[in-house]
C-alpha cells in the first residue's frame, strides 16, 4: 500500500495498462479481463486486477498530465515492482494522413517539460518506447482492421495550448499526435529499466477539427486495449 495506491502486496500484476480516465480503466477491465477485482479506490483513481488469457493484468488510472502519471508510475515501479507499463489513451492527430479512429504507437515522445526536467537539467533527453513492445504492438495491429501509425508524438504539459507556433513546428517535423502523459512514462521506464509503450487512439484532429463521436469511442478504444494486451504478452 502506498500514499496513492491502496493495493496490498500481490494485488498489482507485473503488467499494468494505464488509461488516464479511471472510468476507462473500469470499462477496460470489465470488458477484457476475467476474474476482475478492484484493487484501488484512493482519491477515486480506480485500479483493477484480473486475468487476460491466463496472464495477470492490472489496469490503473493515471489521471491527466505528466505530474499525475508520474505519481502512479513511480509507485507502481518502486513499491509494486511493475515491469511493463503501457499507456492506453486518446490523442489529437497532427498530420493530415492520420485519421480519426487511427491508432498511434508512440516510438518517441517530444515535450517542453516533464517532472524529470530537474534531473536532466540542461540535457534534452529523448525518451523512447521499448522496442520489443513497439514491434509486438505493430504486429498485433496488423491483424486488426484499424489503420496504425508508428512515430513520434508530442506530450504537452498543458491542455489549453496557446502556442500555435509550436504546433506548427510539431506538424512540420512529422509529429503524429499530441497527448499529455507518455514522455514522463518513457523517462521513468528508462530510469528504472522497465518496459513502456503508449498506444493511442486518435479521438480528435488539430488540423481537420474532426472529433470522434461519443457512440463510436468504445469500439475504437477497444482496438487499442487489445493491441496493448497482445503486445504485452507476445
Amino acid at each position: 500500500m502506498t500514499i496513492h495506491i491502496g493495493a496490498e502486496p500481490g494485488d498489482i500484476a507485473p503488467t499494468v495498462l494505464m488509461p488516464g480516465d479511471p472510468y476507462r480503466a473500469k470499462w477496460a477491465a470489465e470488458t477484457f479481463l476475467q476474474d476482475v477485482r478492484c484493487i484501488n479506490k484512493v482519491r477515486g483513481m480506480l485500479g483493477f486486477t484480473g486475468n487476460w488469457h491466463g496472464h495477470p493484468v492490472t489496469i490503473q488510472g493515471s489521471g491527466m498530465g505528466m505530474p499525475s502519471l508520474s505519481i502512479y508510475a513511480n509507485e507502481l515501479i518502486k513499491d509494486f515492482d511493475v515491469q511493463t507499463l503501457i499507456r492506453i489513451g486518446s490523442c489529437g492527430g497532427m498530420q493530415e494522413h492520420v485519421g480519426i479512429r487511427d491508432v498511434i504507437l508512440a516510438m518517441t515522445a517530444s515535450t517542453l517539460s516533464t517532472p524529470s526536467r530537474g534531473i536532466f537539467k540542461e540535457l534534452n533527453f529523448a525518451p523512447c518506447a521499448d522496442y520489443g513492445l513497439l514491434a509486438a504492438a505493430h504486429k498485433a495491429a496488423e491483424t486488426k482492421d484499424v489503420l496504425t501509425h508508428v512515430g513520434g508524438i508530442y506530450s504537452s504539459d498543458v491542455f489549453y495550448d496557446e502556442r500555435p507556433d509550436l504546433n506548427e513546428q510539431m506538424v512540420r517535423h512529422g509529429i503524429l499526435g499530441v497527448e499529455m502523459e507518455a514522455a514522463e512514462l518513457y523517462n521513468l521506464a528508462a530510469r528504472y529499466g522497465r518496459r513502456a509503450l503508449a498506444v493511442l487512439t486518435v479521438s480528435d484532429h488539430l488540423i481537420t477539427n474532426e472529433a470522434l463521436p461519443a457512440e463510436d469511442r468504445e469500439k475504437s478504444f477497444g482496438d487499442m486495449v487489445e493491441i496493448a494486451l497482445e503486445a504485452a504478452f507476445a
